[in-house]
């Protein structure tokens, strides 16, 4: 039997690490490849991790609630077929009546190191927790995250013995997560009696490192303009009964907002495109993220191609992506490849907001809520009539304010066009 490690996935594009929230495996369990052995979350998406082989669960090295990288191990799987070499060896030199080689003592201190998973050693970094003080409360006396997050609550932290292992922390570059995380702790000392601490939960802890760097690396622009909507919304009230008979699933508006937004990026595709360092990459397909939020996070999935389909069929997918992100069944493949980023911020009556760009795309388009509003008409007449703000939010490394214009422009000439004689199959 060999040991082979499990890696945590990349599951969707510019995911740098995933939370494991439940277990689906014990140690000793057999499983085999493909196997679902864990459920991991993320701030795009929640999946199962399948087993990269089949064999027996050896270790499980993170613990539920934990966050790991990609790439850092989360259990070590008993793989029969392949040659143990450090046993073969071992086995080797008891027969030769020679004492083993130090390997053992190197496997010993390497186990017990495993015992700490990634999420562990950071935290204990980052507040100089000594692990060696610490009694933990998981499978074999294994420290968890929880057992850190008590003690640093409780301010008695057993400090790490060791200056120059202070100092080899103290020179470590410390990554962006990081960087955010020091710099959003709360002193111990400003939670006063009456206040409750909510732990961070992975998906926010991932939100908040993203929204970050979306931040700190793009130069954010942002422009809003008006749209009379009056047209739209007489006309979609007049069909929307019968197309949720036929169809089975509403007719919404925003099918009507995504369908002109792709419309108008192919005609603009400048705004379709990505900032990469020493280039700008324009992309082919017309991808749209939008924002489904949930009562814990906020998701993005993917309405891939959204330029060849009719406004029923971006409806119906806007329909069974919400339902998937609410039932947690959604996909990796579900949440990859956007180009840009809509996002109804109208649903829950918004009517002006600015929107931070999804990394790493260019922009990001916030449809506001639709509101009556008196308007003055041509000739002077005033009229009540539906209005509506789209803002857009732009990398203004990447775009300017003249063809962000135009879109917009682009964008409300279609929106306002729209009628009875508007096809939406």
């Amino acid at each position: 039997m060999a040991v082979k490690k499990v890696t945590m996935p990349q599951l969707g594009e510019s995911v740098t690490e995933g939370t494991i929230s439940k277990w689906l495996v014990q140690e000793g369990d057999q499983v085999n490849k493909y196997d679902p052995i864990a459920e991991v979350m993320t701030d795009k998406v929640n999946a199962e991790i399948p087993s990269s082989y089949s064999g027996i669960i050896h270790e499980l090295t993170a613990a539920e609630g934990d966050t790991l990288a990609v790439g850092e191990v989360i259990c070590f799987m008993d793989v029969a077929g392949e040659a143990d070499d450090q046993k073969a060896e071992a086995l080797e030199q008891e027969k030769a009546g020679q004492q083993p080689s130090n390997e053992a003592d190197k496997s010993e201190r390497s186990e017990r190191r495993a015992r700490y998973s990634p999420a562990v050693l950071k935290l204990s970094q980052e507040h100089g927790i000594d692990l060696t003080k610490v009694t933990g409360s998981g499978k074999g006396g294994r420290i968890t995250r929880k057992d850190l997050l008590t003690i640093i609550r409780s301010n008695e932290i057993p400090k790490a013995g060791g200056q120059a292992e202070q100092q080899s922390f103290e020179r470590r570059p410390a990554s962006m997560a990081e960087t955010s995380a020091s710099a959003s702790k709360t002193p111990a000392a400003s939670v006063l009696p009456g206040d409750v601490s909510v732990p961070v939960s992975g998906v926010r802890k991932t939100i908040a490192a993203n929204m970050v760097r979306s931040k700190q690396e793009i130069p954010h622009a942002w422009t809003m303009m008006e749209v009379d909507v009056t047209n739209l919304v007489s006309y979609r009230d007049s069909i929307k009964e019968e197309f949720k008979k036929r169809e089975g699933f509403n007719l919404t508006y925003f099918a009507f907002f995504i369908k002109a937004v792709a419309q108008a990026l192919k005609e603009f595709p400048q705004m379709n495109s990505m900032w990469a360092g020493e280039e700008i990459i324009q992309k082919k397909d017309i991808n749209l993220s939008i924002a489904v939020a949930t009562d814990e996070a906020l998701y993005v999935p993917v309405i891939k191609r959204a330029d060849e389909k009719t406004i029923k069929g971006i409806g119906r997918e806007v329909f069974e992506l919400a339902n998937k992100v609410r039932a947690g069944t959604l996909k990796a493949e579900d949440m990859q490849g956007g180009t840009f980023t809509v996002n109804n911020t109208g649903s829950f009556g918004s009517v002006q907001s600015m929107g931070i760009i999804n990394y790493p795309q260019a922009a990001i388009l916030q449809i506001e809520s639709i509101v009556k509003r008196p308007v003055v008409m041509p000739g002077g007449m005033i009229a009540v009539r539906d209005m509506v703000n789209i803002c857009l939010s732009l990398d203004h490394r990447v775009l300017d304010g003249l063809v962000c214009g135009r879109f917009l422009k682009r964008v409300k000439e279609i929106l306002e066009n729209i009628s009875e004689h508007t096809s939406i199959y």
